[in-house]
């Protein structure tokens, strides 16, 4: 069996780490800073890690904070991988009225051919983008969830149910927002019978003093997970998490 490697990373557009500081001194504000210092540092750490399919949560699809330029696509095309982006924000008069937001998406890059890509959008929540990304072995999901309790518990309903319609092995990871803890993602697991990769609830945000899993990796049962764990990196807010795995 071949073992592959999964690096989960939400990279805050590639605009740095920080606490409120970061936003100082007007709210929100760090989320405009430019990328020139961070994002070489992130796209530097994806490729020592030699995943074989990687999920970034918060991609700059070529805003002026990045000088126009694609995050995922330029790191796609250094690495010699596949890559699938999208906004994760449908057309609104909010999106429309901050420019910078049609440029703000995720994406996945996979070493191996891509059969297929899918986007879907939850009913609920301001985020409401969902990958589906089909490998030769696996499915992959890639989601960033609300921040509203509520949102999110229907947005898992809606992923478990995409989730269940999957003839292959199903990876899902992306940053859940689960501030509540894993009890609040329970439910989630029950209906879909994942399970999740962090089996030591390794803690990923902030990145400076993790007191939060917010980020998660869980799979199906006919994959099984040979490593995890969350190198202690600081380009960002959250800890990437690097999983090893093999398709039994």
């Amino acid at each position: 069996m071949a073992s592959h490697r999964f690096l989960l990373y939400n990279i805050r557009y590639g605009t740095g780490s920080g606490g409120w500081r970061f936003h100082a001194p007007v709210p929100f504000s760090g989320y405009f800073r430019k990328t020139q210092k961070a994002f070489p540092e992130i796209a530097s750490f994806i490729r020592s890690c030699d995943p074989d399919m990687v999920g970034l949560v918060e991609v700059d699809g070529g805003s002026g904070r990045h000088n126009g330029i694609n995050q995922a696509r330029q790191v796609a095309e250094e690495l010699g991988y596949h890559c699938v982006f999208q906004t994760k924000y449908k057309p609104s008069p909010f999106s429309r009225a901050i420019p910078i937001m049609g440029k703000q998406g995720n994406a996945v890059l996979a070493r191996h051919d891509i059969l297929g890509h899918r986007y879907h959008y939850f009913e609920k929540g301001i985020k409401r983008l969902i990958i589906e990304v089909e490998l030769e072995d696996v499915v992959l999901f890639l989601v960033h969830l609300s921040l509203h309790p509520g949102h999110r518990q229907q947005q898992l309903a809606e992923l478990g149910l995409l989730i269940r319609g999957v003839g292959k092995p199903v990876i899902v990871g992306g940053d859940f927002n689960a501030f509540a803890g894993s009890r609040e993602l329970a439910g989630f697991l029950s209906a879909t019978g994942l399970v999740s990769a962090n089996a030591a609830n390794v803690r990923t945000f902030p990145s400076k003093r993790p007191r939060w899993e917010l980020d998660y990796i869980f799979h199906s049962r006919q994959v099984r997970v040979n490593d995890m764990h969350a190198p202690s990196v600081r380009f960002s807010d959250h800890l990437p998490l690097v999983c090893d795995f093999t398709i039994k």
